[in-house]
């Protein structure tokens, strides 16, 4: 009776550095299924957010233009941690409670606060099984549960980062490599092969990227970006015994983003393009909000790769 009032849009919430960025789309599946109606076009906002208060801030977005619908949020590096750690040796309902403690002298979240989850890693060389965990604080987290859940919107996830950039390469065979970063942000760098996340590394140094000139591009930054791309292939060739990445894309909102691409393919040798968000939003220019976007392709991603996976077993019977 007091439930609220289903919505045919989802909506995505990023946290960033000193703001939050939103988008409400309509549901994919309505898109295909009205074909020439007319629907309510993307909507993306940035909110400034003032001492980390995102819960007043969310507030404040709402009273702007009104949340609604299914709410995916994402979450920086400021609000979470991935550690990589052995697979506990306990049964698989009890690996979240025994994780606490096994990364509680890694991360700076007390066990007693903390929220974890964890997916798997691909198989090492040698056989070693890790997971990667991902943990944030439970008193955050309460907070902005709470501030959307007063909206008209609801929080179906919560994700980092890392798989709202994933969420924007559509499900494929070939490695990518992806170059990330939002405004203020650090940079991350992804490989995703067959909708799966193989590597993910946080960098550090690159937060200001986007007010640098060209001249401070080539001289500082693609020298450094460089080296981590080379070790991240590396790794991912020789330690997850992997084919040799040959392409990567960039997400990088700033002026230069072509020119940064394009000196990045002359030091790396390889093809390296600017990653292109979904048509409905690469019109509107919305490279900023790309989180946001990200957040809201999450049920689309996995209905691929469920078909992707779905197809390869037809293929192998």
């Amino acid at each position: 009776m007091f439930s609220k009032q289903q919505s045919n849009q989802v909506l995505g919430i990023a946290l960033q550095q000193g703001s939050l960025t939103s988008c409400l789309m309509p549901k994919i599946q309505q898109l295909t299924q009205n074909e020439g109606i007319e629907l309510p076009q993307p909507s993306c906002q940035n909110t400034p957010v003032i001492l980390s208060d995102f819960a007043k801030a969310i507030a404040a977005l709402h009273t702007d233009s009104p949340l609604k619908g299914q709410c995916h949020l994402v979450l920086n590096a400021q609000q979470s941690q991935i550690v990589q750690v052995d697979k506990p040796n306990v049964p698989a309902n009890e690996i979240i409670s025994a994780l606490k403690w096994q990364i509680k002298d890694l991360v700076t979240i007390s066990p007693d606060n903390m929220v974890v989850d964890y997916f798997d890693g691909p198989l090492l060389s040698g056989g070693k099984e890790k997971i990667n965990v991902v943990c944030a604080p439970l008193n955050e987290l309460k907070k902005l549960v709470a501030a959307i859940n007063k909206t008209d919107a609801e929080v179906t996830s919560i994700i980092t980062e890392e798989f709202a950039f994933a969420n924007l390469l559509p499900v494929q065979n070939d490695a990518c490599l992806l170059v990330c970063q939002q405004p203020n942000e650090e940079i991350t760098l992804l490989i995703v092969k067959q909708g799966q996340l193989y590597f993910h590394r946080r960098l550090r140094g690159f937060s200001q990227i986007a007010k640098k000139s060209e001249d401070e591009l080539t001289m500082t930054m693609i020298d450094s970006l460089a080296l981590e791309i080379q070790r991240s292939s590396d790794y991912f060739e020789r330690q997850l015994k992997q084919a040799p990445i040959r392409a990567i894309k960039i997400l990088i909102p700033m002026a230069s983003e072509s020119f940064f691409a394009r000196k990045l393919a002359e030091n790396t040798h390889l093809a390296v393009d600017l990653l292109a968000l979904p048509d409905t939003f690469e019109q509107y220019k919305y490279r900023a909000h790309a989180a946001a976007i990200g957040a809201t392709l999450l049920a689309t991603r996995l209905a691929e790769k469920e078909q992707w996976q779905a197809q390869e077993l037809t293929h192998a019977s």
